[in-house]
């Protein structure tokens, strides 16, 4: 299995918070459940962040917590290989979110970013927005998670089509 993972944030630097997440469950052939929330950072997004990702403080001011939705997060990562377009930086949210709950949080993490570098050699950039155009994937709501998160699904599909080098795991996973 694979969880398919995108966040934004309210910035890149340690005292970040998650803002949305979105998570597609995985069997190799395709996508089994879904997740998807806006989530309340509890602290103030900065007007950059609002005009990268078009969320702003008002959207999420009624949105619940990660505390809230802990549950669905850890379920459908469960058992699965954490999947995610620059998967340090998504997983290093996540993780330290569960982390703040005093819950440690380990999963194996498969970045696309560095998979695509190998099955796909040759192009000038391997940002999602780039991989897509040059793939031919359709980005709806992009720098959104559930837009982002839908993208990485198709490029993932795409990776386990091409990976003749068997790069991609599809066996279990190495840890719970």
């Amino acid at each position: 299995m694979y969880a398919i993972v995108d966040i934004e944030t309210t910035g890149g630097g340690k005292d970040a918070r998650i803002t949305e997440i979105a998570v597609f469950r995985h069997d190799g052939r395709q996508v089994v459940d879904f997740f998807h929330s806006l989530v309340n950072p509890e602290m103030y997004i900065p007007s950059f962040i609002t005009r990268l990702t078009g969320i702003d403080n008002a959207m999420v001011q009624d949105s619940p917590t990660f505390y809230d939705i802990q549950d669905s997060v850890r379920a459908l990562t469960k058992d699965a290989w954490f999947v995610a377009h620059n998967a340090k930086f998504d997983y290093g949210f996540i993780k330290r979110a569960f982390g703040e709950m005093e819950e440690h949080f380990q999963r194996d993490t498969l970045c696309t970013v560095q998979l695509s570098r190998k099955i796909f050699p040759g192009f000038k950039s391997y940002s999602l927005g780039n991989l897509c155009d040059n793939l031919q994937i359709s980005v709806e709501n992009r720098h959104r998670a559930h837009g982002d998160a839908a993208a990485t699904v198709k490029l993932f599909e795409l990776l386990l089509q091409n990976d003749m080098q068997k790069l991609i795991p599809v066996d279990t996973v190495l840890s719970v």
